[in-house]
């Protein structure tokens, strides 16, 4: 699933742009992967009923607004730089971005499913920082083989995907290509590294937030570089008014969350 959900919210951008399309995406993937998981485990009532469960659906309600105007900021943003999406399709991409939403959540289910590989790393002295990290061979492993099957079904059969082109690049240029993807492969995969280290910080009655908390996150700092590497420069104050105003609201709805757990 996390595999399909990858390709899809590429084709998602391609469809929509990057803030309408990662607004819906994230928004769908935040939604679904934090619900489905206490419903599996049949904690439906827990989150009607308990204190923490009502806080933790209001953050998540929160997190949605938050994110909806980060998307926005973003649109407004693209369109003062004159930015535009040359295959913009509105009803190909709204299916592509909930495909991904729900899709994408299957990372969410894959770290659920996996606690029983978590005990086990544990009962054989594991520190439970790390306990998560045996999972993710089995877990990236099928999201990236699916990912290397659509890469690679392009590049046979379509002519203007021809490797030929990029392999004709000077030596100095393909090195340092490669070492950029290389890099975005290290810096993303960090980022589950340390959830990792959130979750074993976190009740296992609250394990399900771990997933709300991240995507909030991932937009909330994708703004915030976004704004330090300069990328929001001559779009004028109100997008970035109402970027802040959208990181606030994201950085209210994980203080709410955090409420839920201590309650």
């Amino acid at each position: 699933m996390w595999g399909v959900g990858n390709v899809s919210y590429g084709l998602t951008m391609r469809y929509l742009g990057m803030s309408l399309g990662i607004g819906v995406a994230i928004g769908v993937t935040l939604v679904v992967g934090t619900i489905i998981p206490p419903l599996i485990h049949g904690q439906a009532a827990e989150l009607v009923t308990t204190r923490g469960g009502l806080l933790t659906l209001l953050g998540i309600a929160v997190a949605l607004l938050g994110i909806f105007i980060v998307s926005i900021a973003g649109h407004q943003k693209e369109k003062a730089l004159g930015a535009q999406v040359r295959e913009f399709d509105v009803k190909k991409g709204l299916m592509l971005a909930v495909l991904c939403g729900i899709f994408s959540s299957g990372m969410s289910f894959a770290i659920d499913a996996a606690r029983p590989i978590q005990l086990g790393a544990q009962a054989l002295g594991v520190k439970p920082l790390y306990s998560a990290l045996p999972s993710y061979v089995i877990i990236m492993g099928g999201g990236g083989l699916v990912n290397f099957i659509y890469c690679f079904v392009r590049l046979a059969f379509k002519k203007d995907l021809s490797l030929k082109a990029d392999l004709a690049l000077p030596a100095a240029s393909i090195l340092g290509n490669g070492a950029l993807a290389a890099t975005g492969g290290i810096m993303w995969y960090l980022q589950f590294f340390f959830y990792a280290w959130g979750a074993a910080s976190i009740s296992a009655s609250y394990a399900y937030v771990n997933w709300m908390l991240h995507m909030s996150g991932y937009v909330l700092f994708g703004g915030l570089v976004g704004l330090a590497l300069g990328e929001w420069a001559g779009v004028g104050p109100k997008p970035v008014r109402i970027l802040w105003a959208g990181m606030l609201v994201i950085i209210v709805a994980a203080n709410i969350v955090g409420l839920g757990i201590a309650s």
